[in-house]
């Protein structure tokens, strides 16, 4: 599929890319290769295969979910500038 200088430019002014007059046939030239491979794709016939999270048939190594740290709730309140009943005060921003 080949595409005219127009089109070039038209795509280009849509994905706001600045494109000097210069490097329009080579742009044309390789949209034109990406849109034949995508025409290429979409001619395989895919009726029955499953799509893939991963083309590697692994599994993620999760580590055991244990508590490592102590939650140490009035020590790092004791920084904050405000606080009350365990929740931090922060100024009303929204009126």
């Amino acid at each position: 599929m080949s595409l005219s200088a127009d089109e070039v430019r038209r795509v280009a002014h849509l994905a706001r890319l600045g494109i000097d007059d210069s490097e329009v046939a080579a742009t044309a030239e390789q949209l034109g290769r990406i849109l034949q491979l995508v025409e290429q794709m979409s001619a395989v016939d895919t009726a029955g295969i499953a799509p893939l999270a991963h083309p590697l048939e692994t599994s993620q190594r999760l580590r055991p979910d244990e508590v490592t740290e102590v939650v140490q709730r009035e020590a790092v309140q004791g920084l904050s500038g405000a606080t009350e009943n365990g929740l931090y005060l922060v100024p009303r921003v929204i009126g």
